[in-house]
């Protein structure tokens, strides 16, 4: 080839060979869409892209439309339920926290640190509560509810539940996870070099002036066994003035791989694997979060409805009251004209109305803050005038099912065990605890690693011109004794045929050991995960055991709630029995307005004492099952269903 055509062409055929490459490792690092994570993390082409993220919704499902009819909300339980699966903001954030959990396995497979999950959930409103067991309900707007012992710290906080102490620990360290993802670097670059000459043995050469063109490519990726691997081409295309090389302009080439293979510390796929096993229990975990939050809000739903439904029937029994002080005052005001009664029955009868119609606009008022709180739990918008002034109005009534004996605690217990989430997380995080362990352990192992290399060289060029000018050289250099081997001639095509037939091999293998002579580091690492180990182990001791508490509360209060509630309609039938009589005998003159209005509040009592009962029973209910863990089959509820809304 003519050594000018050589020259114009060396610098662009230097680049063919690392396009080539650039593109075939492309090809080969292109990585199948990953089933545990959203279409299209693992491609080339998506490698680059910001991934897509829905944007939050901020709306109310059209389920809440269907429901509104003549200016008015209609709502059943499962319709309250329904809503709240849709539109409630808390379980709609733990949506995005199964996301959050998939892009740490996505982190994990590529080699990096996970950066983990939420581990906390919101508890639903307390409400106003039930009706108050007292005759006259205070100007405060505060009623009772709630008052069966066994159910305080049963029903609800009301607030956010941390569940750290399920074992919230972070990971321990140990030896560094090679990066799984493959690596591609490539440096392509021009560069002039001149460097002035202070040699006798160029004596007629101002300056050494080099013109070099460097193009190189590299793909680096770790392996689960702890190794790493690396391939690489080197490619440089060099003119120079120099009189002293034999070829000029000339290129080197150089193929190699390199591998490096820890033995001990770092070895093997239980070590080098534990982040991507961690991560997809911590999705388990996720999953496990996602349903404690949806029976917390089913809890809380079934509770403010049922409150509301009692409230309702509170305002109906302020308003019977009401209604039979005022028949009372009618009949005093007419016996009063007729000389039969005193001025005073006539006063007692007003005061006596005036209080009820108090009691009636508090439990009206209460009624009200009810509803709010209600549909404020089972929408998404604050800005939807439409629900303002809607009243709202439950179809279900609470019903008080047969007399039924629960099985034994330890019946209970084990279906608890079985079906508690909480549970299942504590033992997935303890399994965490465990893998994280063997990293830890593995550190305290000295670093052995087997280290391999090898490497095909080439070199290829025209002969120097300027070796045959002795005014460079000071004539030292005789031309004719310049032998230039054949092999080293020609193009780029000839270097690919040198490292093709391996001219020119380089290789070699050994092994690098590394002792930590006092190791404290490693030691005080594997002795803290070991106390945290156990740690988990009494947490999960600890859980058992307050499981076992909620399940023996729930069961007293389902057992006191039906006692409390039998006793109440027993109360409130001879209550009745007691007003028929005094008012019988208030006609003939045989007592008192004084009496009948004292009877006719116990009565109110009685009924409201009847409806609080009803709502403590139904709310030890409910109690009983989350403590059980089969709220939501009862309730109908469907967990993949509520999962996949957030996919809408």
């Amino acid at each position: 080839m003519n050594l000018s055509v050589n020259r114009r062409l060396g610098t662009a055929r230097v680049f063919q060979p690392a396009v080539c490459l650039l593109l075939t490792v492309a090809l080969v690092a292109a990585q199948a869409p990953d089933p545990d994570v959203m279409h299209g993390w693992g491609t080339i082409a998506q490698g680059y892209r910001t991934p897509a993220v829905p944007s939050a919704r901020l709306s109310n499902s059209s389920r809440l439309d269907s429901l509104i009819r003549d200016g008015k909300l209609y709502l059943s339980l499962q319709d309250a339920i329904a809503l709240a699966l849709e539109n409630n903001l808390d379980i709609e954030l733990q949506r995005y926290d199964l996301a959050i959990a998939n892009t740490d396995i996505v982190r994990a497979k590529s080699g990096a640190f996970p950066r983990g999950v939420p581990l906390s959930i919101e508890e639903g409103p307390n409400g106003v509560g039930g009706p108050s067991v007292n005759a006259s309900i205070s100007g405060t707007g505060t009623l009772g509810g709630g008052d069966i012992p066994a159910l305080n710290g049963v029903v609800g906080s009301g607030t956010e539940t941390d569940l750290s102490i399920l074992g919230s620990i972070p990971l321990a360290t140990g030896p560094g996870v090679p990066q799984f993802d493959p690596t591609l670097t490539g440096t392509f670059g021009w560069n002039h070099t001149s460097d002035p000459q202070n040699s006798t043995f160029l004596p007629g050469l101002r300056s050494l002036n080099t013109n070099a063109t460097e193009a190189d490519v590299a793909l680096q990726k770790g392996f689960v066994t702890g190794a790493t691997a690396s391939v690489g081409w080197d490619n440089l295309h060099q003119n120079t003035n120099s009189p002293l090389v034999t070829y000029n302009p000339s290129i080197t080439s150089d193929m190699y791989v390199n591998l490096s293979q820890p033995l001990l510390r770092g070895f093997g796929p239980a070590v080098n694997n534990r982040y991507v096993r961690i991560t997809r229990n911590n999705r388990q975990v996720s999953d496990l979060v996602f349903e404690q939050q949806v029976i917390s809000t089913v809890a809380a739903v079934v509770r403010l409805y049922w409150d509301l439904v009692s409230l309702n029937r509170d305002v109906a029994v302020r308003s019977d009251a009401l209604a039979s002080a005022e028949r009372l005052l009618r009949d005093n005001q007419a016996s009063a004209e007729e000389g039969t009664r005193a001025s005073i029955d006539v006063t007692r009868a007003q005061a006596e109305v005036a209080r009820r119609r108090r009691d009636l606009a508090v439990s009206k008022t209460l009624v009200r803050q009810q509803s709010e709180v209600l549909k404020d739990y089972l929408t998404r918008s604050v800005n939807d005038n439409r629900l303002t002034d809607l009243p709202l109005v439950p179809t279900d009534s609470v019903q008080v099912p047969p007399q039924k004996t629960l099985p034994p605690v330890g019946e209970l217990l084990e279906q608890a065990f079985r079906n508690r989430p909480e549970l299942a997380q504590l033992r997935l995080q303890l399994a965490n605890s465990q893998l994280s362990l063997k990293g830890s352990k593995s550190a305290l192992l000295p670093e052995l690693d087997l280290v391999a290399s090898a490497s095909n060289n080439a070199l290829i060029g025209d002969p120097n011109p300027l070796a045959n000018d002795p005014t460079l050289t000071g004539g030292t250099t005789n031309p004719s004794s310049i032998v230039r081997d054949p092999l080293f001639l020609g193009g780029y095509g000839d270097a690919l045929a040198q490292l093709a037939h391996r001219n020119f091999p380089d290789y070699g293998v050994g092994v690098q050991l590394s002792i930590p002579l006092a190791n404290r580091a490693a030691r005080a690492d594997v002795a803290r995960d070991l106390l945290q180990l156990r740690q988990q182990e009494i947490r999960l001791r600890q859980l058992e055991k307050r499981v076992k508490l909620e399940i023996t509360n729930a069961s007293i209060a389902v057992e006191e709630g039906r006692a409390s509630y039998e006793a109440a309609v027993h109360e409130r039938i001879l209550q009745q029995q007691t007003v028929h009589a005094e008012v019988e005998k208030l006609e003939v003159g045989a007592s008192t307005s004084y009496l009948v209005i004292q009877y006719q509040g116990d009565l109110a009592q009685a009924q409201s004492a009847e409806i609080s009962a009803q709502s403590d029973y139904i709310k030890a209910e409910t109690a009983l099952q989350r403590a059980l863990g089969t709220l939501l089959d009862t309730n109908h509820v469907i967990l993949s269903n509520v999962k996949s809304e957030g996919t809408r």
